[in-house]
């Protein structure tokens, strides 16, 4: 989900420099009185911008689009004196401004630092509205972000990427489950209370990403300086739903899905019965690993997100939803209707159930509650239900599981060709 706020001007700056460069006051003076002079002059002519630029800093070429009159874009190809060429994207809607995006990119095209200005409706017109810088270790990998202040010098707050998890008694009680996704913020005490430990007290979740034992929520996809967070949101409505559950947060290894199948092993291990996984992708290469591990681990019920791309999977599949394995449930969002979710993806063969998964409470990463919707959320919702359904019946088998899971459900309220093969469960929540 993607919002686009009226009156924000952005800058994003990738350095080739070191992030100690970016930390001589020079620098960051010529990086604020650049953003500034864009944000207040973006509909200016090049040359009245170029006055306006400060020393050291000019337009080399601007690429347009529309540069008069109504909504319209255009890329600025500039040079910093001492630091190389930058580019520079500007947006502006009906004479307000909405964003620039200003990038300096290094031989790895890796992000610094970014800028955030109020262009309009504030009693400090350009002035900064947020700004933050990527601090990495000596190896380039981010560690955190260190907020800045509006002369773009450092702030006492810190956002660390792969804190310590904090202690908590060993044996955790509760039907183990695990949950494949993004990570989890284990330093609500929401979270921390309900992770799964061994008898030393340690963790049984994994980072497969980092490869070690803090599977902490953050996703790199959109930007490292505004990092994704989804796995706490889904893993909130399941250890709602599953009050004696204890979570194994297992956090996927996005530049690696071979390593998929030791994510399986792994789950397999911690005597989790029921894997939650809101997540996919176009290419089943990326799956193939998985998919074995899966085969060779029918104990294991895997919960799959259909996806949220409007389309069905059927013919138009994707991984590991559009699979055939037998020891898995594909699930998309409906409203509480029983009608398909706009936007949630479905399939006569491939997609299981329909799951009221629109506008549901969870908790966010930090530790808000609000609101949210689609196919990953109804995931939470069915393990939850198979993990109350386990805890009853130990003894069952997946067969049997799915079995009771599918014998709740009933015919969706759309018209036409059911878009699923089993129905609408339209309370998972219920025992």
């Amino acid at each position: 989900m993607r919002s686009v706020l009226r009156g924000i001007a952005t800058a994003a700056i990738v350095c080739a420099t070191s992030p100690a460069a970016l930390a001589e006051s020079s620098w960051r003076g010529m990086l604020l009185e650049t953003v500034t002079a864009l944000c207040a002059n973006a509909r200016g002519s090049d040359a009245e911008l170029q006055t306006r630029l400060p020393d050291g800093v000019t337009i080399r070429q601007v690429h347009s689009q529309s540069r008069t009159g109504t909504p319209n874009r255009f890329v600025m190809e500039i040079d910093v004196a001492g630091t190389g060429p930058a580019s520079l994207r500007v947006d502006a809607r009906g004479g307000g401004l909405i964003s620039i995006w200003a990038a300096q990119n290094d031989a790895e095209d890796r992000p610094l630092a970014q800028v955030h200005m109020s262009s309009e409706g504030s009693g400090n017109p350009c002035g900064v509205n947020d700004a933050r810088r990527l601090e990495r270790d000596g190896a380039g990998t981010p560690q955190a972000i260190v907020m800045l202040d509006g002369s773009l010098a450092d702030t006492s707050e810190r956002i660390d990427f792969n804190p310590p998890v904090p202690p908590g008694p060993p044996d955790t009680p509760g039907m183990r489950v695990a949950h494949v996704d993004s990570g989890v913020n284990y330093l609500l005490p929401e979270i921390a209370g309900r992770l799964a430990r061994d008898a030393s007290g340690e963790i049984l979740g994994y980072d497969f990403w980092d490869d070690d034992a803090r599977p902490f929520d953050l996703n790199f996809g959109r930007s490292p300086l505004f990092p994704i967070r989804h796995g706490t949101a889904v893993s909130s409505i399941l250890l709602r739903e599953a009050p004696d559950a204890s979570l194994v947060p297992l956090r996927f290894p996005r530049f690696e899905m071979t390593k998929m199948g030791d994510v399986v092993r792994h789950a397999a291990a911690t005597g989790a019965r029921v894997v939650a996984m809101p997540m996919g992708s176009r290419d089943i290469a990326d799956w193939e690993s998985f998919l074995a591990a899966a085969r060779a681990a029918p104990q294991l019920l895997f919960i799959v997100s259909a996806g949220n791309n409007g389309i069905d999977i059927d013919a138009d599949p994707l991984y590991p939803a559009a699979s055939d394995l037998d020891n898995m449930l594909v699930v998309t969002s409906a409203d509480d209707f029983g009608r398909l979710a706009r936007g949630s993806n479905w399939g006569a063969q491939h997609v299981d159930l329909l799951v009221p998964a629109e506008s549901v409470d969870v908790t966010d990463h930090r530790g808000a509650t609000v609101q949210a919707s689609g196919s990953s959320y109804a995931v939470p919702r069915v393990a939850a239900l198979a993990v109350r359904l386990l805890a009853a019946n130990p003894d069952w088998t997946t067969d049997e599981l799915i079995a009771a899971i599918a014998a709740r459900a009933v015919p969706g309220m759309d018209r036409g060709a059911p878009r699923v093969r089993l129905g609408w469960l339209p309370d998972p929540a219920a025992d």
